[in-house]
């Protein structure tokens, strides 16, 4: 059935047959699929009141379970048009305009924070508590005129003078910014977040001939096409934002693809739980544009599109449709399942939909009140995420959202004053709390428990993630010659191609052998026989983190038994004591604790400075940079260069984990995507901060993933040449929650292991020479065989481990010069001390390591 969903032709229906059986599963709450969803969507007559009957039900259930039986809300908001500029062309889009118009109107490219503040002033002087501020995409790509604004006024992009102007409305008005700055990379949240409790983007349709075919509404508009609609849903999600999304329907789709549309909603829904409420939008005609000759849709069509969406999205959704673009028919969409009106502003027009103005919200609650609906007050963040607090909304926003809030019901406060409040970072974020000896009291005691208490939260929703996860698990035909394919690698092997590429990393027995005799022999000529290795000490300040990542085990809530902050005097202490061992190094890393600063990592690396002037500062993920540099509202590369100031020398090149967001979106539900993985080394190794490179591998992942990451990190090293080393890192399963959910394998076997490192060897030779083995993953006869076919480097003594051996390493926190000086024996081959970059160690560290053996006297000794 392909009928479409607007002017539809007599007879065009679904059959009577279908309709009763559609309309009896959704009675009976039985889950509709999208053909089911595509005829209901067509009732009309009784059988529309038959839908929405069974509709209401499912609301009425969901207001019940919440606490708010009864109850519709709306936001008392103000609407700020930011820019009215775009770089798209939606054919039914009067919102939009030109620098031309704007210029003769008397108007700027943006409002200014003036013309911003005095709207938000008088919409807090009504009691107003939401500024919804909407803006055109990413105007600066299409309009000179733009770019020279934002270039006259300070900022780099449009994305930087929204986060400035919404912290200057927390500060200066006390309205809550609910932002709709149309689509954002995942980059954009990490740097809106911290200043808006919630943003929105409508989906609209995921018709993608709509925007692709000529003539269609979004033809010409690059934000329009429905994959990048979906990524922006899902990176919300992934970010933790509270995210408003919806359909516009009547705009030329199809019912079938109306469907489709409200099932993509619920499976993003289903997998963040971050969709605060879903805005279902009736097209209205508007002159002066391409479409001004298009329908109306009807309002049966809004009707049975609202039943249907609160069929398929389920009794906890939230449902809006707005009321300004009804005819006072307000008691039908209650009656279809609503339990939302949405922003309605006593002092703006809809600037979307300037011919049609808001309601008197006195007449809303009339007009609720007879529908049997008590009509109350909300923020634009959703109550159950105001509720929620952590991850779901960033610490320097908690006292402007509870300023407004009533802490029972996560509704607003009606008498609640509209004031601004300092937008700061929390005091105190470097106070030593918690489990600050589980650096060693985890060999001893070991964790408190084998997952967090908000396992089933945070990680996102377990079965939806089974179902992704399962296409990148299916392992690759291969059908290339082996033997040809060693062949190649023994003669050259930046000769192999793909195909013989991937043939060897499937390599076992006999073949497996030979493979890492040659990666041996490369390795020898590379770089020797030496077997490297490093004085240095770890310290993980942190473990609080709310990332989400679900092959972590390290990470915990600041609520948790296991977690830990150190104070600044704690990780500088430990550093001194590193070097009075003869360390060289510290690598320092931490979860992303929601009460850190971004200038907290250079207060990290001061710290260390100060107190150990020679020791090198190895610190800070990518993961951490990006953190950084959003919490400050720098560049990567402004605060990269801020971080070197303050004594950050290198940078552990970890958070890499698959180079693959087909892998990387499985294994973790927040960090950053590849793309930023590589923005940030490469931006680091331009600013002459030089990185490790990793890969951790043996979960969700195939070979065919670990061939790609490794031709990115060659490319990355042949354009930049600054990875010091390759490391390898096998998943560790034991308490991993990807692994405890039932999804990934129990980590790599000691066929994998070979195979990658001999691969490693072959496939970054010869521009990454330095491939490390890690002995906290493989204990001593792992890395020694890791030693024999491909590794020249053992890692450092780490003195203390925390990361592995909270997901269920069992070989220990720390070796000793003599125990890594054993390894290498164990595989015939001499061992070396080195720095940081692989330089030779002064005398005076040398003779410090000896005298301790490298490790400190108050660590016991840990059985194998």
């Amino acid at each position: 059935m392909t009928t479409s969903a607007t002017g539809a032709t007599p007879g065009s229906g679904p059959t009577a047959n279908s309709m009763r059986r559609a309309l009896k599963r959704a009675r009976d709450g039985v889950a509709l699929d999208v053909t089911e969803a595509a005829v209901l969507l067509q009732a009309r007559g009784t059988d529309l009141d038959d839908l929405t009957a069974s509709a209401v039900r499912v609301r009425d259930a969901g207001l019940d379970a919440a606490g708010r039986a009864g109850v519709i809300t709306y936001s008392k908001s103000v609407f700020i048009p930011l820019t009215r500029l775009c770089r798209d062309k939606c054919h039914y889009c009067t919102f939009v305009t030109v620098p031309g118009k704007l210029r003769r109107a008397g108007h700027g490219m943006f409002m200014s924070p003036d013309e911003v503040l005095d709207i938000a002033r008088r919409g807090a002087e009504l009691g107003c508590k939401e500024a919804l501020i909407t803006l055109g995409d990413k105007p600066e790509d299409r309009w000179p005129e733009a770019r020279e604004w934002l270039d006259a006024h300070g900022y780099d992009d449009t994305i930087a003078y929204v986060r400035a102007i919404s912290i200057r409305i927390l500060e200066e008005t006390g309205l809550l910014p609910h932002l709709n700055p149309g689509v954002m990379s995942w980059t954009d949240f990490q740097r809106l977040k911290p200043v808006a409790p919630s943003m929105g983007m409508m989906l609209e349709t995921t018709a993608t001939r709509l925007w692709s075919e000529p003539g269609g509404p979004h033809h010409g508009s690059p934000d329009k096409e429905p994959a990048v609609r979906l990524r922006v849903l899902e990176d919300a999600g992934r970010s933790s934002v509270p995210f408003t999304s919806g359909l516009l329907i009547g705009i030329g789709e199809t019912y079938e693809e109306r469907a489709d549309s409200l099932f993509a909603l619920r499976r993003i829904s289903r997998a963040y739980h971050g969709i605060q409420e879903l805005i279902i939008q009736n097209f209205r005609a508007k002159p002066d544009t391409a479409m001004r000759g298009m329908p109306d849709a009807e309002l049966d069509e809004l009707i049975a599109t609202v039943a249907v969406a609160r069929h398929i999205m389920g009794p906890a959704a939230c449902l809006q449709a707005p009321p300004n673009l009804v005819d006072s028919e307000y008691g039908r969409l209650i009656g279809a399942g609503i339990d939302d009106w949405g922003g309605v502003s006593p002092l703006t027009i809809d600037h979307v939909n300037p011919e049609r103005p808001w309601p008197q919200i006195e007449l809303l609650r009339e007009q609720s009140s007879e529908a049997g609906f008590e009509l109350r007050e909300r923020l634009c963040v959703y109550p159950e995420f105001v509720q929620r607090g952590e991850p779901w909304l960033d610490p320097r926003l908690l006292p402007h959202v509870r300023a407004l809030a009533d802490p029972e019901t996560g509704l607003a406060l009606p008498d609640a004053v509209v004031e601004g409040h300092p937008w700061q970072e929390p005091e105190e974020a470097f106070t030593s709390s918690g489990r600050t000896d589980l650096h060693h009291t985890i060999d001893t005691e070991g964790r408190t428990g084998d997952r967090r208490d908000d396992f089933d939260a945070v990680y996102g929703d377990w079965e939806a993630l089974r179902e992704a996860a399962a296409p990148g698990m299916v392992p690759s035909r291969i059908d290339t010659d082996v033997r040809a394919a060693l062949a190649t690698a023994a003669d050259d092997p930046t000769k192999l191609t793909d195909d013989e590429a991937l043939a060897l990393l499937h390599a076992d027995g006999p073949a497996l052998d030979a493979l890492c005799g040659i990666a041996d022999d490369v390795r020898r000529a590379a770089v020797g026989d030496d077997v490297t290795y490093i004085v240095t000490r770890n310290i993980n300040f942190t473990n609080v983190c709310y990332t989400g990542c679900r092959f972590c085990a390290f990470a915990q809530r600041r609520t948790d038994a296991d977690a830990y902050t150190l104070s600044l005097d704690q990780v500088a202490d430990r550093a001194a004591q590193a070097w009075d061992v003869g360390a060289v190094e510290v690598c320092m890393q931490g979860g992303i604790h929601p009460d850190l600063p971004g200038t907290a990592y250079f207060d990290i690396a001061k710290a260390v400075k100060e107190r150990v002037p020679g020791m090198h500062v190895h610190a800070f993920s990518p993961m951490e940079v990006v953190n950084g540099a959003t919490r400050t509202g720098l560049s990567i590369r402004e605060w990269l260069t801020a971080a070197k100031e303050a004594g950050l020398d290198t940078i552990p090149g970890t958070a890499a984990e698959i180079l693959d967001d087909e892998v990387r979106w499985v294994l973790t539900k927040g960090k950053l995507p590849a793309a930023t993985w590589i923005e940030v080394v490469t931006t680091a190794h331009e600013l002459g901060i030089r990185s490790s490179s990793t890969m951790m591998y043996g979960h969700v992942d195939q070979p065919r993933h670990w061939l790609g990451h490794f031709r990115t990190l060659s490319r990355i090293q042949q354009q930049t040449g600054g990875f010091t080393e390759f490391v390898t890192l096998p998943f560790i399963h034991t308490n991993a929650p990807v692994y405890l959910a039932g999804i990934a394998r129990p980590g790599p076997t000691t066929r994998d292991n070979r195979a990658v490192m001999a691969m490693a060897r072959l496939l970054l030779h010869p521009h990454i020479p330095n491939i490390q083995t890690s002995w906290v993953k493989l204990g001593t006869e792992g890395a020694a065989e890791m030693l024999r076919s491909g590794a020249n480097d053992l890692g450092g003594t780490l003195m203390e481990e925390t990361i592995s051996r909270m997901a269920g390493s069992s070989y220990g926190s720390y070796k000793s010069v003599k125990d890594l000086i054993a390894v290498a024996e164990a595989a015939g081959r001499p061992a070396k001390p080195r720095t940081t970059t692989y330089g030779d160690v002064p005398e005076e560290r040398q003779r410090a390591a000896a005298a301790s053996d490298g490790h400190l006297p108050e660590l016991l000794p840990v059985l194998e």
